[in-house]
């Protein structure tokens, strides 16, 4: 049995290279691992929201007074930021979002496929630039162009873990 690429490691290792000090989000299974990671370290803050779109102001605040941060969410939160995005682009201030994919491969819930479907179409619409993972080895080096573009330009990116490297979830026995 082969053991599963650790891209959590990837990025949290990205992270730290960047000086990313606080990382937004309302938790998801598949972001478990690289959450810990950020939770577990002491130069890192983990910020546990109510709901996604509180992350906009969070990172736009941060960068006005001059640190970084990101937002860690799931597809399904990306629809109750879409006001909220508008922060970090009239700021000109970096949003970097690492955004797990939800209604994609061997999705179970069918309530998850609408925005799971239209989160890249949407966030490209409001300006965000979209880059999409689907093998897990690049999602670390992903991860670094958007932040890239992200820290060194003052735009708003979004990296989109295919639901095929975090896996499918279901109700119970399949």
């Amino acid at each position: 049995m082969t053991t599963p690429y650790d891209w959590s490691s990837d990025v949290f290792s990205e992270i730290k290279k960047r000086n990313i000090e606080t990382v937004c989000t309302v938790p998801d299974g598949g972001l478990t691992q690289l959450l810990n990671m950020v939770k577990d370290d002491t130069d890192t803050r983990l910020v546990t929201l109510s709901t996604e779109e509180e992350s906009m102001g969070i990172v736009t605040g941060h960068w006005l007074g001059g640190k970084r941060s990101m937002v860690a969410m799931q597809s399904s939160g990306v629809g109750n930021c879409i006001n909220a995005l508008g922060y970090p682009a009239v700021m000109r201030a970096p949003c970097l979002m690492i955004v797990t994919m939800r209604g994609q491969w061997g999705e179970f819930n069918p309530w998850q496929v609408q925005m799971g479907r239209s989160t890249e179409t949407v966030l490209e619409a409001i300006g965000v630039k979209c880059f999409p993972v689907d093998k897990p080895e690049e999602v670390g080096e992903t991860f670094a162009g958007a932040a890239g573009l992200a820290f060194n330009g003052g735009f708003s990116a979004a990296v989109l873990i295919s639901q095929r490297i975090i896996g499918a979830k279901g109700f119970g026995k399949e």
